[in-house]
């Protein structure tokens, strides 16, 4: 069949598709297709790239390819595609040992054109040298037009890397691969180390690809309903036709095994966050294990490691977390099966340099323990269950999901089809543990407590980390700069000038193939949707889907009258809500009980918009839940336990608990760094940005790490027990189930019987806001015509005082690069100017902001986007120039206003705008807009021909009408090292 023979064609029941293996006669590349009745098709092809230096080369090469190939040579056919397609998701990564091109997407002609695209990047890239210097790194004038300036090093994946070793568990989970697998490419950086990047030349970036993206050394996947025939005639036809069979030589040997433990010390930077603590070590103690291939050992070892550390009952969880050494498990805690030779890894962070032996100590003691003692049945079956109620999950990116759990084991030619046969494993696990009940126990024993393979890392912080980081950034440039003759500086200043040349140059990407506006559905399907009134007064959304006999529930508490002392601790009381027991049960009870009966419960501190008014919020707290149908009364009654009994007198816990939560949010800042920009910039346009501010922006993570670090906790106990008082009850309850058609008048009646048992007010308390307005969700006739039954009501709070104020805010924090937000607010979801703004926002992006900040600038990435609430924001990540980018934004203000694009443009940005509004919703998730936000079907419809009806004149009016200075309220957030450009600036504020 089109040059390929089939292998081996395997029914996988337990995840409702079929494997088919087939081989390339020609070359002999390996191709795994997924036939699932899915339309969100996914195409994956990955390499084998082993590195065995930290210039970085498989992460420079993987952002060259995607520059231009043969058949599309103009500039950046990646990011233009982005516009010119319905993809669901399109993207490329760089792991330890592969690079891995994946998209999907829900259109057969659109899968067809993204399949060229990514074929002939891979296999036929143009790989210019003036694209390696933008992605990876060039030696360029700060003012490239002024040979003047200093020269200085620029390139994106080099500033994206200073980025991510900002992050000092990324500092530390490098280390630990580099340290444990010391021999072959592990001992590398392949994202690129920063100080090594610049050693990377143009010649060597086109030999790596020479030897590594070929057919022979190359894994192809396909997944879903579009018909297999189809895809392999393209592949061959457009790429393996054209090769011949080679040796690749790319396969990365064992591990030589170690004959004595070994110790490593590593330096990081300090927590910013907790200046001054002489709690920032982290040490852990980890072990090689077997090879991922042999898939039933890895599985028994997957298990035993989150038997080991996961959850309240977990040996390690007890006799680590609950000593109060530190603060949270250590970096890449548990089983990590990324590398050939998977290894094991168990620590704490947090901890004061003293305690570092006690923590080697109690890690000793506990594998002891466990040799002796093993584990409960229960704790075995509540993990055997998650695995059970995973494969009935049903998530929209099911095919990615799939090739990412293959793509390891797959790398080192281990069989793909063994490890989705999920069922087999179970039941060979579960006769394993039958036929020797010690089985575990034997494992701990031989593969922890009797291996030599160990390597304890510990990291502490080091005041001057940062300096000397620079300091040997500085002496590296300063070694480059003094290499270059008189002639290479005038090179490298020519070159610079026509790198931007290039940069700023119209481009023709008529070469590209490209979906029409008129391929979009004209109008949305239709959600099934009743609404009943339970419990006397409680409405509940019900909305059959295939779920694959899982039942999903929700419950949104609406929080009016809560006073704003208490809402800082909203977040709080939804983390540990769930964790430290209800009625009978202690929290490691509870928690087993949780494993056992469901999916998990989630508990959310929510700010839901107002559709119509930017000024009108809904402030509230989301319970989420699902589980096999079996359990749902099992599942409801621990609802009703948490509810109507929660616990908080388990200070000692709660302590715990408070420590993990902040040291969490603290190493989530630099990944998510414009995020925490964006919120803070967002916080005096809106009451509801306010409140996103206090939940979940900088603000919380400074609270929790206050609270952390308190002596006494009981004053934030009794604040969360006055949250309790005001919400776990059903006076400002909704309710919304997602189950089988067949299943839902069971389920109602189930939730209809734990809404019965819930107290209800007594008195009517007097809201904290006088402004708050009941609103009916329009489900009449003429509203919906999906929607049958009650109404869902709203109670929004306004703030008719409410007045937006421009504001700028700097939130020094000492990484190497910055992160920008910058605010505008504009029109609410219902109003017509909102469907223009949308397209303006992905028309900046990809027509102006992309070559300004990522392209000429080196940021990682930036762009423009428009939330549901109205307020417009631009954004930065990765950015090794803030200054420049604020210029950036607003240029692209003028941009827009000037009218500087064309109604093709126009056209392109609706395509990648419709590819967010058609996206895939999960069975789980049908209908939560309507639940959680009030949007109908009618209002999506509405905004659907809104968007359609965009037009250039349109934008160009909203462009002046919101974007114009001072037309509209905006404020700035930039989040990063120390800037003389705000310091000096006294409009600034400096936090």
């Amino acid at each position: 069949m089109h040059g390929y023979t089939v292998s081996q064609v395997t029914p996988v029941p337990e995840l409702f598709l079929t494997a088919v293996k087939l081989d390339h006669d020609g070359t002999g590349a390996r191709h795994l297709h997924l036939a699932r009745e899915d339309s969100n098709n996914l195409f994956s092809v990955q390499f084998r790239t082993t590195p065995m230096d930290s210039t970085g080369v498989p992460h420079i090469l993987e952002h060259t390819v995607l520059c231009g190939s043969q058949k599309y040579p103009c500039r950046d056919p990646f990011f233009k595609m982005l516009n010119r397609s319905l993809s669901t998701f399109m993207n490329a990564f760089t792991a330890s040992d592969y690079t891995m091109y994946p998209f999907s997407t829900q259109n057969p002609k659109d899968f067809q054109n993204l399949l060229s695209v990514y074929l002939d990047a891979a296999f036929f890239p143009c790989l210019r040298e003036l694209d390696f210097w933008q992605e990876g790194w060039r030696l360029e004038h700060e003012d490239p037009t002024d040979p003047k300036t200093a020269l200085v090093f620029k390139g994106v994946v080099f500033n994206e890397m200073k980025g991510a070793f900002a992050d000092s568990e990324r500092v530390f989970s490098q280390h630990l691969q580099n340290q444990l697998l010391p021999d072959h490419t592990y001992a590398a950086v392949s994202g690129g180390a920063p100080l090594c990047i610049p050693d990377l030349t143009w010649e060597q970036l086109r030999e790596f690809h020479a030897k590594h993206y070929h057919p022979s050394n190359a894994r192809f996947l396909t997944y879903g309903n579009f018909p297999l025939e189809e895809h392999l005639r393209q592949i061959h036809e457009e790429a393996l036709s054209k090769f011949q069979r080679i040796e690749p030589n790319t396969a990365v040997p064992p591990q030589q095994r170690w004959e004595m433990p070994r110790e490593h010390h590593v330096h990081c930077a300090p927590d910013a966050l907790a200046a001054g603590s002489p709690r920032q070590t982290t040490v852990s103690v980890s072990f090689l294990l077997p090879d991922i291939t042999d898939t039933a050992e890895a599985f028994a070892l997957t298990l035993l490691s989150t038997l080991l550390v996961s959850g309240p009952s977990a040996p390690f969880y007890k006799a680590l977390i609950e000593s109060g050494l530190g603060s949270d498990f250590s970096p890449d805690v548990g089983y990590n099966g990324h590398t050939r030779d998977a290894y094991f890894s168990v620590g704490l962070q947090g901890v004061a340099e003293a305690d570092v032996a006690r923590v080697r100590d109690i890690i000793d003691r506990t594998l002891d323990d466990v040799i002796a003692n093993g584990f409960e049945d229960d704790q075995i079956e509540a993990l055997l269950h998650k695995i059970e109620i995973r494969m009935k999950h049903q998530s929209v990116s099911f095919g990615l999901a799939l090739a990412s759990h293959i793509a390891s084991c797959w790398n080192h030619d281990g069989d793909p089809v063994e490890l989705l046969q999920l069922g087999a494993q179970v039941a060979q696990f579960r006769r394993r543990l039958e036929e020797n009940p010690e089985f575990l126990q034997e494992k701990v024993k031989q593969y922890f407590k009797n291996n030599r393979h160990k390597l304890t890392l510990s990291m502490r912080p080091d005041d001057q980390y940062s300096e000397k980081q620079m300091q040997l950034e500085t002496e590296k440039l300063r070694q480059k700069v003094s290499s270059l003759s008189s002639e290479d500086k005038r090179q490298v200043y020519e070159k610079g000038l026509q790198l931007q040349t290039q940069q700023s140059e119209a481009q023709d990407a008529s070469c590209l193939p490209a979906l029409k506006v008129s391929d979009i559905e004209p109008s949305m399907p239709c959600t099934e949707l009743a609404v009943a009134l339970a419990a006397g007064n409680v409405a509940l959304q019900s909305c059959g889907q295939p779920t694959n006999g899982v039942t999903y529930v929700r419950a949104f508490c609406s929080l009016p009258a809560l006073p704003a002392a208490l809402r800082p601790y909203v977040p709080l009381f939804c983390s540990v809500l769930t964790k430290l027991g209800c009625g009978i049960l202690d929290y490691r009870q509870q928690a087993q009980q949780i494993e056992l009966k469901t999916g998990g419960i989630a508990v959310t501190p929510q700010v839901l918009p107002d559709s119509s008014h930017l000024d009108t919020y809904e402030q509230g707290v989301l319970f989420s839940s699902f589980c096999l149908e079996r359990n749902l009364q099992d599942m409801m009654h621990l609802w009703g336990e948490i509810f109507n009994s929660p616990r908080f007198e388990e200070e000692q816990h709660f302590r715990v608990l408070v420590k993990m939560a902040a040291q969490e949010l603290a190493n989530g800042v630099p990944d998510s760094g414009h995020l925490y920009a964006s919120i803070r910039a967002n916080k005096t346009l809106t009451p509801a940005g306010d409140l996103q501010e206090t939940f979940s922006g900088m603000e919380q993570v400074r609270l929790m790490k206050s609270i952390a670090e308190m002596a006494d906790v009981k004053p934030v106990l009794s604040q969360l027990l006055l949250i309790k008082d005001h919400m776990l009850d059903r006076e400002n309850m909704r309710c919304a189930v997602n189950a089988a058609p067949g299943q839902l008048s069971w389920v109602q009646q189930v939730v209809g019987d734990f809404l019965a048992g819930l107290g209800q007010r007594t008195r009517e308390r007097k809201p904290e806001h006088p402004h708050v307005v009941e609103k009916p969700v329009p489900n009449g006739p003429g509203d919906s015509a999906c929607l049958s039954g009650s109404h869902i009501t709203r109670k929004l709070i306004t703030a008719p005082t409410f007045k937006p104020y421009p504001m700028k805010t700097h939130l020094v924090l000492p990484f190497p690069v910055s992160y920008v937000g910058d605010c505008v607010r504009t029109a609410p979801y219902t109003h017509p100017d909102h469907a223009s703004l949308r397209i303006l926002a992905r028309l900046m992006t990809a027509k102006f902001l992309h070559t300004q900040i990522r392209e000429k600038g080196g940021a990682y990435g930036g762009g423009a986007k428009l939330s549901h609430s109205g307020v417009f924001t631009f954004y930065s990540y990765r950015d090794p120039r803030p200054a420049e980018t604020l210029q950036a934004f607003a240029e692209a203000a003028d941009w827009a206003q000037a009218g500087r694009f064309s109604q093709q443009d126009v056209d392109e940005a609706k395509l990648a705008v419709f590819s967010v509004v058609d996206a895939p919703v999960a069975p789980s998730d049908k209908g939560l807009d309507h639940f959680l936000y009030g949007l109908t079907d009618e209002m999506g419809q509405a905004q659907r021909e809104q968007l359609f009806a965009v037009h250039r004149g349109v934008l160009i009016d909203v462009a002046h009408r919101y974007l114009s200075d001072g037309r509209s309220a905006h404020s700035l957030a930039l989040l990063g090292p120390e800037n003389a450009r705000t310091t000096s600036d006294p409009s600034w504020v400096i936090q």
